[in-house]
């Protein structure tokens, strides 16, 4: 398929009920929170993997929050300025896992919730998304 064919104006246009109303609410939340601490993790780990992984994870999770953000028919997102992260590794590395195991909790009982079927799918892919976060921090801490 080529990219001008390609038409995803629709895939946003989602009907919320009060309770995944809440949840995308919520789930947007989750999304800034974990992609400040990511940008923070950054720039104040000094193991250059650790840029790296925390730079890509910082800019996954901001993707998540810009679909959330269209799906709450949001004109913009605020992202606050955070410096409270670790300046060492693998303290950042086990928050990480922490903020991951939350979202995929969270997640998961949001999909199980949702009346939508946009919203379940969009829940289930994201479990599978943080779970691969998740091992990224798992492999590391061993």
């Amino acid at each position: 398929m080529e990219s001008t064919e390609y038409d995803d104006s629709g895939a946003w246009d989602v009907e919320l009920n009060e309770k995944d109303k809440t949840n995308v609410e919520k789930a947007l939340e989750v999304e800034v929170s974990n992609n400040i601490f990511y940008k923070c993790a950054s720039t104040k780990t000094p193991e250059l993997d650790g840029q790296k992984i925390f730079k890509i994870l910082a800019k996954v999770e901001g993707e998540h929050a810009s679909v959330w953000k269209k799906i709450l028919k949001l004109d913009k997102v605020d992202f606050p300025k955070y410096d409270k992260c670790a300046a060492e590794y693998k303290p950042n590395l086990e928050e990480s896992h922490s903020r991951e195991d939350r979202a995929i909790k969270f997640y998961s009982q949001a999909a199980v919730d949702a009346e939508s079927a946009r919203v379940k799918e969009i829940f289930e892919a994201f479990v599978e998304v943080e779970t691969d976060h998740l091992h990224l921090s798992e492999a590391r801490l061993k």
